[in-house]
């Protein structure tokens, strides 16, 4: 038997997948956010495609923005439920932001962990 089960250290999803809406890297440039900003703040994501695990608390995940073009590597969360979809093939979940990088953190994540400039 074997595992259809991919596992992953970085959430990276789309604004269709629940990226939130609040983090606005143009207004994060100018008026840089904290994960403090998000405290109590629980997301959540949807219909990413194929069953995935990610690391559970208190180890963390890094956490991408997929623009279509590029990846931008915003931070670390904690994800915190995990639901698979078997029949559509799909993870939802829900997390919780630990830590925003800074503008300049982001760019040298971006440009360290995937090769692009945010």
């Amino acid at each position: 038997m074997g595992s259809i089960f991919e596992t992953n250290d970085t959430l990276q999803i789309t604004s269709e997948q629940g990226f939130p809406a609040e983090l606005d890297l143009e207004k994060h440039i100018a008026n840089p956010l904290s994960h403090k900003d998000f405290k109590e703040k629980i997301f959540e994501f949807r219909n990413k495609p194929k069953t995935r695990m990610y690391h559970k608390p208190p180890v963390r995940n890094f956490f991408a923005q997929n623009t279509g073009d590029v990846w931008i590597y915003w931070g670390q969360i904690e994800i915190i439920e995990v639901t698979l979809d078997y029949v559509n093939d799909t993870t939802s979940g829900k997390y919780r932001i630990t830590k925003i990088f800074s503008p300049e953190e982001i760019e040298t994540a971006s440009k360290f962990l995937d090769g692009n400039k945010a």
